[in-house]
This record gives C-alpha cells, sequence and structure tokens, in this order.
C-alpha cells in the first residue's frame, strides 16, 4: 500500500464500495465510507487523492458533501467524481456547478469509469504542471495569501477577492448578489500605442471607480491584466451604468484613443460554489458582446449553462482523446492560379469523437489556447505533419511544404524551437518543409518576444507565415517590424461595406508586400471571379474552396499522387 494514492469511495451500498475498491485497489489505497458525515470524518484524518462521491445518501448525502468541500480551504482543490443514476441530468449538472471535476452513472462501467478516474487525476497533474512551469518562466513565487492588496491599483487581488466575497455570500445568504465581471477592448493595443504609465493610469483609475461603486455593499478585484471584478447586491447597481460611469470617467483622463470595457454577469445561484466558477460563468457571459459596439453587457443564462457543460465535456475528455489519438490533421492546399498546381498545404486539427461526431475547432481551440492544452495539442500536429511529409519524401524523393499553427502561449515556452528542431533531426526534414503560421494578434499582444522568436526561427531556416493579416489593428506596423517570409490575406476582408475601396487597398497591400520582398497568399478564394481578380493584381499563390477544401490525409495523399502522375 505504501506510496499509493489514497481514493475515497463514499457509497451507502456495500457492494458498489466492494466493486471498485476491486477496480481501483491495484492503483490506489481504497478507503470507503458510508455516508457523507463518515466520508468528513476520513477526510480529516486520511491523505486522499481523489473522492467517488455518491450524490443519494442518508445522513448527509453528496451534495451537503460537496458544499463542505468547496468552502474549505483544506478541500477545495480535491477533485471529487460524482456518482449518480442514468438519466439523472439535473443531478449530474448540479454537481457540476458545485465543483465536481465529473460524474459517472450507475450501474457501472467499469472501462468508463477507469477512464474517467485517469482523466481527472491527469487534469489535476496538467494544472499542477502549468503552474509549476508558470513559475519557472516568471522567476516569481507569488504570496497571494499573504498580501491583500494588487500591487498597481490598491484594490483586492485574485486570492483576496475569492476570500473576501465568498464570506460576504455566505455572511449575507439570504441576499442575492451578482458576480460582474469587466474586460477592456484591445488593451495590450493600448499599451503598445501609448506608453505603459498610459495603461497603467487607465488601471488605475478604472480601479478606484470600481472600488467606489463597490464601497460597503460588495467586494472588488483585479484579477490580471485588465480583467476586473464585483460583487454586488443584485439591482444595486445596473452594469450598463457601470459601463457608463467608467466612458465617462476614462474620458476624463484625455487619452486619444476610445477605451471600451465590457461586462459579463453570473447572478449568484449557489453560494457555495467555488468563486473563481463564478468568475468563469461572468467571464463566458462578457465573451458573447466583447468587440461588439452594439451590446457591452451580456448575463450568463440557461442556454450558456447548457453551452458551458459542453464545454466541460469537452475538458474532460481532451487527455483521453490525445491518448487515443481522435484528433487528425486535415490538409488543404495552397495552389498556384496559374499553373493549377499544388504549392503547399496548411496542416489544420480536427476533433473525431467517438459520441459528439466531429467537433469543430472553434469551439475545442479557444477552449484549450485558455487552459494551455493548446502547446501539447500543437506539438502533435506537428509531428503527424513530419511523418507525414517523411513519408512523402520516401515515396517520391521530394515534399510539398506544409504549414502549421503556432498557438500564442508556445512562444511562452523555451524548448520551442529545440522541439522544433528535433523533430526535423527525427524525420530527417529540413527546416524550409514545415513552415510556421502566427497570427498578427499574437505580435500585438507581445511583440517583443514573438518577434525575437521569429527571427530565431529564420535563423534557423524556418518560414515563417503571418496568418490572419489585416485583422487586428496594428497591420501597418507588423509589416514595418516584422520580417516575415509570406503574407496570408482572407477574401474576407472584401466582404461588407464598400468593395472598391477595399478592393483599392488590397491592391495597395499587395503592392507593398511585393516591395518588401515578402510572397503572399490569399486565403478564403471561392469563387472564378475572385481568382480572375486576384490574378488582375498579381496575385497567384489561392487557398479556398475553390481549389480544395480542407482533407483528410488519405485524400490529400490521393491528391499529390495524382499530380505526381500527370508529372510522368
Amino acid at each position: 500500500m505504501k506510496g499509493k494514492q489514497g481514493m475515497l469511495v463514499v457509497d451507502d451500498a456495500e457492494i458498489n464500495r466492494t466493486l471498485l475498491r476491486q477496480i481501483f485497489s491495484d492503483s490506489f489505497e481504497v478507503i470507503e465510507a458510508a455516508n457523507g458525515q463518515a466520508a468528513l470524518e476520513k477526510l480529516r484524518t486520511r491523505d486522499v487523492s481523489i473522492v467517488l462521491l455518491d450524490l443519494v445518501m442518508p445522513v448527509m448525502d453528496g451534495f451537503e458533501v460537496l458544499a463542505y468541500l468547496r468552502c474549505h480551504d483544506t478541500f477545495v482543490e480535491l477533485p471529487v467524481i460524482a456518482m449518480t443514476t442514468q438519466g439523472d441530468h439535473d443531478g449530474q449538472a448540479r454537481a457540476l456547478e458545485m465543483g465536481a471535476s465529473d460524474f459517472v452513472t450507475k450501474p457501472f462501467n467499469l472501462r468508463l469509469v477507469r477512464r474517467r478516474v485517469r482523466n481527472v487525476i491527469a487534469q489535476v497533474e496538467n494544472e499542477w504542471r502549468k503552474a509549476v512551469q508558470a513559475a519557472k518562466d516568471q522567476q516569481l513565487i507569488e504570496m497571494h495569501r499573504s498580501i491583500e492588496e494588487d500591487r498597481l491599483t490598491g484594490i483586492y487581488n485574485r486570492e483576496t477577492f475569492y476570500q473576501r466575497t465568498a464570506a460576504l455570500l455566505q455572511k449575507n445568504e439570504t441576499t442575492a448578489y451578482d458576480i460582474i465581471y469587466f474586460d477592456i477592448e484591445a488593451f495590450g493595443v493600448i499599451n503598445d500605442l501609448f506608453h505603459v504609465e498610459t495603461g497603467n493610469l487607465i488601471l488605475k483609475t478604472a480601479a478606484f471607480y470600481l472600488q467606489a461603486a463597490a464601497g460597503n455593499l460588495g467586494t472588488c478585484g483585479r484579477l490580471e491584466n485588465d480583467h476586473f471584478v464585483l460583487c454586488l447586491p443584485r439591482g444595486s447597481i445596473p452594469a450598463d451604468m457601470l459601463i457608463e460611469g467608467l466612458d465617462s470617467t476614462l474620458q476624463s483622463l484625455g487619452i486619444m484613443h476610445n477605451v471600451l470595457f465590457y461586462a459579463g454577469i453570473y447572478p449568484v445561484e449557489n453560494i457555495y460554489l467555488p468563486v473563481d466558477q463564478m468568475i468563469d460563468r461572468a467571464r463566458f457571459a462578457e465573451r458573447q458582446v466583447h468587440g461588439s459596439h452594439l451590446q457591452r453587457v451580456y448575463t450568463y443564462d440557461a442556454k450558456m449553462r447548457e453551452q458551458m457543460l459542453h464545454e466541460q465535456m469537452i475538458l474532460r475528455d481532451m487527455e483521453f482523446a490525445l491518448q487515443e489519438r481522435q484528433f487528425e490533421v486535415y490538409f488543404q492546399p495552397v495552389y498556384s492560379a496559374k499553373e493549377g498546381k499544388i504549392l503547399q498545404a496548411e496542416g489544420l486539427v480536427r476533433w473525431q469523437h467517438p459520441s459528439e461526431g466531429l467537433i469543430s475547432p472553434g469551439l475545442f481551440i479557444p477552449l484549450f489556447e485558455h487552459n494551455g492544452f493548446i502547446v501539447r495539442l500543437d506539438r502533435y500536429v506537428w509531428e503527424e505533419v513530419a511523418k507525414f511529409l517523411a513519408a512523402e519524401k520516401e515515396q517520391y524523393g521530394h515534399v510539398t511544404p506544409v504549414s502549421v499553427n503556432v498557438s500564442r502561449l508556445n512562444f511562452y515556452n523555451h524548448g520551442l524551437l529545440d522541439f522544433l528542431t528535433e523533430l526535423l533531426r527525427r524525420y530527417e526534414l529540413e527546416a524550409w518543409m514545415i513552415q510556421l503560421e502566427v497570427t498578427e494578434q499574437s505580435y500585438a499582444e507581445n511583440p517583443k518576444q514573438i518577434a525575437q522568436a521569429i527571427a530565431e526561427f529564420r535563423e534557423r531556416g524556418f518560414v515563417v507565415i503571418m496568418d490572419n493579416f489585416g485583422s487586428g489593428t496594428s497591420s501597418l506596423r507588423v509589416l514595418k517590424d516584422l520580417p516575415v517570409d509570406v503574407i496570408k490575406l482572407d477574401m474576407r476582408f472584401l466582404q461588407g461595406g464598400d468593395e472598391a475601396r477595399a478592393r483599392a487597398i488590397l491592391s495597395g497591400v499587395v503592392q507593398t508586400v511585393r516591395a518588401l520582398k515578402t510572397d503572399f497568399i490569399v486565403e478564403g478564394v471561392e469563387t472564378d471571379e475572385q481568382v480572375a481578380y486576384l490574378q488582375s493584381i498579381s496575385c497567384d499563390r489561392m487557398q479556398g474552396y475553390h481549389f480544395a477544401r480542407p482533407m483528410p490525409q488519405s485524400a490529400f495523399w490521393k491528391l499529390l499522387k495524382e499530380e505526381e502522375n500527370g508529372k510522368a
């Protein structure tokens, strides 16, 4: 038993406890409890790494245990898998909202139970690794519990806000409260256009205003960067009024830039829900309107709850999906419009989920960028592309270059270039064969670090492509300050507004890029008319549905084989 992690199994049915003990005794020291009260007594005296918790029990049920665990610092991060019956969707959703990591249903599917436990343990370990890596990268050890105030603004920092808000809600449990999350549109651009002191002045002013709004009624904190949060009694100050007050207060600073705040509201229903999860719901609501100039406040509702449960499924299954190779690389070729042949391709990730079917990258990529899993997924995609290129090289003696996306989080990993170099060595490839796509948004968020990384890539022989050019707010500065090999522009640039003006701008951009001796790819090409227009302004390299949709590896291999046969 020595050295095994502890697993607490809480179920009033002895047969279930016996079955789970038999399943997990080889991996865990299994501790049993017949009800919630006995479970809490075990937790106070035994070292436990995970809890399997029945929701319906005598003496003290699983929901009461969850409420206790999530409001005590000692157990707040202890992973809990709820055990419920088939079809008890309300119980499952309620358990997840109260902080359960996952759930399993009775009668048990033994393979599924093992997988769920393994996924939860892996997710906890992944969070731990992220925290360790962040500490190494930043070379800081933050003592949140010993410092209550945010150093820049003087209001509560993240940890203190969590603690004070939880205490406020539990002290006034009969009062309805709202969690209101605030974010500034493109704050990184403000720091880029002005001095850092100007950005700090905006943050300090916003904090002063929000603290005054909270007063003695609620709590106010700064989470990080330009993200603020309030907890206020419901209806005390409407969020629209808070936004209007922020607008007028910041305008009084005389900054020659329109600083826009957006807000998401989570109406607190369960005061024992961890505060960070309440903020996640408010942040989720804010994301629905961020960037819109028509609506700047959004409230979390039942529809969003279903969406969050779907996202919870994605996060729950991501580890297993990677292990089981459910992620597939699709290839979309880039053509020479003049010659009608493939010049290169782009590698795109798709998720073929066994029960949900094909999950759109637009659903899982933002989640993985938020939790850091995108770093591992990117490396998986890069290696799959390297394997494909190696096979093509062996078959035909040459390769068709393939570009891969490099998420912004990869630039914070000091081992990025070493990993890519080792990939080339292992599969006997050259750097130009795997091209690296970075987004303009990544550069706008951290110009110095991205510029340095791109310079190092190019020194090692990698081709660097600036993807989504023109979608950000610093496109001309990118052209001026960031030497890349290829600029990629989406045809959606021509959609909406005055098309004649858009075409004139596009033509000018093409000429500018050519003058800088940089190549150009236009993606999203869908019609003969677009092809003809692009050729008229000297664009030849094109990508889009007009030529080919993203396709599985087998279909792309067949396409390359047809081209090879055409050459013969």
